[in-house]
């Protein structure tokens, strides 16, 4: 036997590290077949966008209806490609815009003036093909967001998550908004998607539809609409179109009751899964509370096996994520050591499995 010089002990080293390398090499790869890791930013926030590429995130899903509410429509364009150019300084692609580009309450509400929120949502869609965003992800809950009761509550470790119950919604009582029906939801949701779909299609921009959160109806008061798979099912048909499509909010899908690996395999088998929301809850729709990303009650490893397997190849993002220690709870379920540790669950799964992802 040889004896052991330094020369060779860093020689054999050195080869060591090249076999563990190959062994256990990223199955991360880039493609039309692979799903598209992302995270959640916003223009001007350049320490988090260096953070997501620090953790290997390259793509972002951005929210631009601050920049494009201090514009006139006819410098959308302008505006969403600075934004764009900013983030691509900071090697991130942006993978699609989430929330509504422009205001949009009067249309959900079916109030005067939405015929021009409509007009400059058309606007900004057909600006979203031209900069080459492709897909938008949007809602339709009227007067009230993704609705919490209580948002300290205390999980794993003392961390600070969300919870709903019903209730203590209903004890609320109405908003300003008082008693809307959801047969009117549905008629101000119509009358919006027969506008905005033929612009989407032109634009090739794939409009994500988020469910309702939390998919109950009424919500002190206002109708619901996006709450089961039928209602999707609904929507899909009311106006046929490939872009006419969904975002995969995988916990609201569990709290109305579905079967949600199911119901995701038919909709990647039609391709209409354009955008995916990685979260999950206990309990259902009338209560729950928000988990980490592995102890909630969804099989994560099968959903993230389901997703590659059905051919997705849109955006992924950990969503909603409990306020870890040293964090603040200003935005609740958007605090970014919760997200840190999302990135690292779902990137062991994937590697774990030999999943491609970019």
């Amino acid at each position: 036997m040889p004896p052991v010089t330094r020369r060779r002990a860093i020689e054999s080293a050195a080869l060591l590290s090249a076999a563990s390398t190959r062994a256990f090499a990223t199955p991360k790869a880039s493609g039309p077949t692979s799903i598209k890791f992302a995270l959640m930013q916003n223009p001007g926030s350049s320490v988090k966008q260096k953070l997501g590429k620090q953790m290997g995130v390259d793509y972002a899903i951005v929210g631009v209806q601050g920049e494009l509410n201090k514009v006139r429509k006819e410098q959308y364009v302008e505006t969403l490609q600075r934004i764009k150019n900013e983030f691509a300084a900071n090697g991130l692609t942006i993978a699609g815009v989430e929330s509504h580009p422009v205001a949009a309450e009067k249309i959900k509400l079916g109030l005067p003036g939405r015929d021009e929120e409509i007009e400059n949502y058309k606007w900004a869609i057909d600006a979203l093909g031209k900069v080459g965003i492709p897909v938008l992800c949007y809602n339709f809950m009227a007067g009230l967001g993704w609705y919490r009761t209580k948002v300290n509550a205390l999980g794993r470790g003392g961390a600070l998550i969300t919870e709903f119950d019903d209730e203590a919604a209903r004890a609320q009582g109405l908003t300003e908004w008082g008693e809307i029906s959801t047969d009117k939801i549905w008629e101000n949701f119509n009358y919006f998607l027969k506008q905005v779909i033929p612009v989407a299609e032109k634009a090739n921009v794939q409009m994500a539809l988020h469910p309702d959160d939390p998919p109950i109806t009424p919500l002190r008061g206002i109708g619901r609409i996006l709450i089961s798979a039928k209602n999707y099912r609904r929507v899909l048909d009311m106006v046929p179109s490939k872009v006419n499509g969904i975002t995969y909010c995988q916990a609201n899908f569990v709290a109305m009751g579905e079967d949600v690996e199911a119901l995701a395999k038919e909709w990647l088998r039609q391709k209409k899964i354009f955008f995916v929301h990685f979260r999950d809850i206990e309990g259902t729709g009338h209560k729950f509370r928000e988990t980490f990303h592995d102890n909630g009650q969804t099989d994560m490893v099968k959903m993230l096996k389901i997703y590659s397997e059905g051919g997705f190849n849109g955006p992924i993002r950990p969503d909603h994520a409990p306020t870890m220690e040293g964090d603040r709870n200003d935005r609740p379920g958007y605090a970014y050591t919760g997200k840190v540790f999302a990135i690292g669950y779902m990137k062991g799964i994937m590697e774990a499995l030999k999943l491609p992802y970019a």
